[in-house]
């Protein structure tokens, strides 16, 4: 588009603009986001074709019917609820999972090798303790005792952990370790 012919549509988007939106708001039925958007859209379809148009404001008008029938029809298909506020749903918090992570593994890694076997097998691995004891080569009562006091050094390493003193809990602290 040519300077004059700019200079031609920024003149009459001025001059009209009042009565175009007045327009635009009775045809979304008094819903002002949406007449600014039906303004905006045939605008923007009209200063596309802006060297033909001979009458701009009939122009606009019926690109505007046009392109509100077009969004009635659509939303006929959509079956989309308007409401007055969205509703609120809160996602889950993903630094609280990020922040258990490095509290774990830094707990796990005060831990001597040993301890750290035994709860990565029993409880991650989800191993019973006869196969634990069968992996490391020693008897199930040292496998329940050195998970005991592995999983009370833990607490003591990282006392944020004792919240989820729940059953299972172990498990679950040790399964958001690995991902």
């Amino acid at each position: 588009m040519d300077a004059a012919a700019e200079r031609r549509f920024r003149e009459f988007v001025s001059a009209r603009s009042p009565a175009l939106m007045r327009l635009a708001y009775l045809l979304t039925g008094g819903d002002q986001h949406a007449a600014e958007d039906l303004l905006q859209a045939a605008l923007t379809q009209t200063v596309a074709k802006w060297r033909t148009v001979e009458s701009p404001e009939a122009y606009v008008r019926q690109v505007m019917y046009r392109q509100q029938v077009s969004w009635w029809r659509l939303a006929r298909t959509r079956r989309e609820t308007a409401m007055a506020e969205p509703p609120e749903t809160a996602g889950p918090d993903a630094t609280a999972g990020a922040d258990l992570k490095i509290v774990v593994r830094r707990a796990l890694a005060r831990l001597t090798a040993k301890q750290r076997a035994v709860l990565v097998l029993r409880y991650f691995e989800d191993l019973p303790e006869s196969e634990v004891a069968a992996v490391l080569g020693c008897s199930v009562g040292n496998v329940r005792s050195t998970a005991h006091r592995s999983l009370a050094r833990l607490r003591e390493l990282a006392p944020e952990l004792s919240r989820l003193e729940e059953p299972g809990a172990p498990a679950t602290i040790l399964g958001e370790v690995q991902t």
